[in-house]
């Protein structure tokens, strides 16, 4: 049949920060940054990949077993991935793939997420695996734990796989309920911001947030958060601070930004884009007050987000909005900048953190599937 092309966007999270681990509501964004691949069939068990990042891998699919020497490696990835369809009963089978991707590594945007979506839908449509977006999600999921060596949530995957701009709430995390929402903010551009500073030390500080939280649900005999009641634990405040005070204001931004999350939804879907962008700021600041990921504890003096939050907020005035991206502690935010601030905004964080370091982007409505078909 010849080549085939398939492609996978990266994403953005423009709601809920440190909700999804307690199975709680995020917003989310595929974006018009791609991982792409021309492949096609080779009549073998082994998949050859190339590409000029990571140059030239083969993976034979006869042992799909994880290998600690390719932990952090596409091949971990794509043998991963491969291991999630076969224990699913879906096809697998060998291919020769050209890679190409413009999602900056280590940006923020997925670029992970998105070649375990691309790997997933090449596996489905080269060999008929009748696998559906979500089931796509979770085969990325599972390599980018089992195999890759990240213990990462479903939101990045879910979001590629899909494409659009949706709700996603993880109450149940094998089956995450997808709502679309209307993605349309006239007048504004999206904008990733990269603050540097690096991830490599920062597991204590990201587990920490998994872990207090869960030290207040524990409290009400629940494992998560989202299966605690609002009222209850605000009525229970005063018996909980033997879990500390952190503990407390960690849980009570997971409360609020859960909800938030919805209002944010409900606000672009009736095109109020003044109510949208009021809780993005509400966000942004309970992010840096009461869940605390905007520096580690453990060094003062690398507060790289909080002085972009600070220089965005000087920047945009009282016009547009700005949150933290992602984990936190080092990376990215996300600002909504209108766009006749877009140069000014651009010029000012790139004289701070360098040429480059802003992502001007566009929300994708299409996920992760089969190009030209």
């Amino acid at each position: 049949m010849g080549k085939r092309f398939f492609s996978a966007p990266g994403r953005v999270e423009v709601g809920g920060n440190h909700t999804d681990h307690q199975r709680g509501r995020v917003l989310a964004a595929a974006v018009d940054l791609e991982t792409a691949a021309a492949a096609e069939e080779n009549g073998t068990g082994v998949v050859r990949l190339r590409s000029d990042a990571f140059g030239t891998q083969e993976i034979n699919l006869g042992d799909l077993s994880a290998r600690a020497e390719e932990t952090g490696t596409p091949e971990a990835l794509v043998r991963g991935v491969a291991r999630w369809f076969t224990e699913n009963e879906y096809a697998t089978g060998g291919f020769d793939a050209e890679i190409s991707s413009n999602i900056p590594v280590g940006g923020g945007l997925s670029s992970s997420a998105a070649f375990e979506v691309l790997i997933g839908n090449i596996f489905k449509g080269l060999f008929g695996a009748d696998v559906t977006p979500v089931e796509i999600a979770l085969a990325g999921q599972y390599a980018e734990n089992e195999y890759f060596g990240k213990p990462c949530g479903l939101m990045d995957q879910t979001a590629s796989s899909f494409g659009g701009l949706n709700m996603i709430d993880f109450k149940d995390p094998r089956k995450p309920a997808v709502t679309p929402i209307n993605p349309e903010l006239p007048g504004y551009s999206l904008c990733v911001a990269a603050a540097g500073g690096s991830h490599a030390d920062l597991t204590p500080d990201y587990a920490a947030i998994a872990g207090e939280m869960r030290s207040v649900a524990l409290f009400f005999g629940k494992e998560y958060l989202s299966e605690v009641g609002a009222d209850e634990f605000f009525q229970s405040i005063g018996r909980l601070r033997g879990a500390g005070d952190r503990a407390i204001l960690r849980a009570i931004h997971f409360f609020e930004e859960n909800e938030r999350v919805e209002k944010q939804a409900a606000a672009l879907d009736r095109g109020d884009t003044a109510a949208f962008l009021d809780l993005v700021m509400e966000s942004g600041r309970s992010s840096m007050a009461y869940l605390q990921n905007v520096y580690s504890a453990n060094d003062h003096s690398r507060q790289g987000l909080t002085l972009a939050l600070a220089l965005t907020e000087k920047a945009l005035g009282k016009a547009g909005a700005w949150r933290v991206h992602g984990g936190g502690f080092a990376g990215t935010i996300l600002a909504f900048v209108p766009d006749g601030l877009k140069e000014k905004y651009d010029r000012e964080m790139s004289f701070v953190f360098g040429e480059g370091c802003c992502h001007f982007l566009n929300i994708r409505r299409e996920g992760g599937g089969e190009i030209f078909k």
